[in-house]
């Protein structure tokens, strides 16, 4: 009578999630609903089995080969159940369900599968649950069975088309990587160029800024000195500041206190050619300042 009836005589008890089959005399007489039933073996009543109509699953593996020739194992899990209204139906028509359920799963998987790519299967492998769940929906119900879900749980391609499929993303990936790097690269040394053309440049300002401070400095103090001193020209005035300029380098090196030798011409034709050299780069500084 099965797991889910205990019998005393002619008393029997259908536990839940169960539907009891009773015949009379050999035949189908009527469906038991779970609870405590009365049979009359006298009346030829007898109760002939027991189905649960909790959903049961079953996994299924399938080997195919995709369009583009690449064999490959599908894992599909089917859910069901048997109907409490046609439970008959499930408990007379069908001998090994689970049998029945895999033949047409095979056939169903078998007749899309290659008409897909690898990477189409793995896009659209719902579409082939989806045709699974409708073929067996069509052909079960017939049999007093519900198909709840159809999950397609994996599919597994052969090791060596694995190991290519994750060489070819490796490759990919690293020349994105490669691409990126060299955008990285372009981008700081065009940055690199730029920040030392604007630092020479500021470089230079700074440098002319500061000759024109010294040029102005000593154009006021060469007519400082001329207003003040009546009977001096500008030449007697500048070439004085060079040589008070002159000596003051020389004290300031020998007061240095690091040990090294330094050569300096000497002499007063040295002293007016350094004159020379101030006044020239005054009045380029002068005329280009007016210009």
């Amino acid at each position: 009578m099965g797991n889910g009836m205990m019998c005393c005589g002619v008393l029997g008890c259908i536990d839940q999630a169960s539907v009891g089959v009773v015949e009379k005399w050999g035949r189908f007489d009527r469906l038991a609903s779970p609870g405590f039933h009365f049979f009359n073996p006298l009346a030829g009543e007898w109760l002939a089995g027991l189905l649960s109509t909790r959903i049961s699953s079953l996994d299924v593996r399938i080997e195919t080969k995709t369009k583009d020739n690449v064999f490959v194992q599908l894992l599909c899990s089917i859910q069901y159940r048997v109907v409490k209204e046609n439970a008959d139906d499930a408990f007379y028509e069908l001998q090994n369900p689970k049998e029945q359920i895999q033949a047409y799963v095979f056939d169903v998987v078998r007749a899309h599968v290659p008409k897909m790519t690898l990477d189409e299967l793995f896009e659209q492998k719902n579409d082939v649950a989806k045709a699974v769940s409708e073929e067996l929906e069509k052909v079960m119900g017939a049999y007093g069975y519900n198909i709840e879900h159809i999950l397609m749980v994996d599919i597994i391609p052969d090791q060596s088309v694995r190991k290519a499929m994750n060489e070819i993303n490796a490759a990919q990936r690293l020349q994105l990587a490669s691409v990126y790097k060299g955008e990285a690269e372009k981008v700081l040394l065009v940055k690199r160029a730029e920040a030392e053309a604007e630092a020479k440049y500021l470089g230079g300002v700074g440098v002319a800024r500061q000759r024109q401070a010294i040029t102005d400095g000593l154009r006021e103090n060469i007519l400082n000195f001329s207003h003040k001193v009546e009977g001096t020209s500008a030449k007697e005035v500048m070439d004085l500041i060079m040589i008070t300029q002159y000596f003051d380098t020389i004290k300031d090196l020998g007061n240095s206190s690091k040990n090294t030798t330094v050569f300096i011409p000497h002499g007063p034709g040295h002293v007016r050619d350094i004159g020379d050299q101030i006044r020239n780069g005054l009045m380029e500084a002068s005329s280009a300042h007016t210009d």
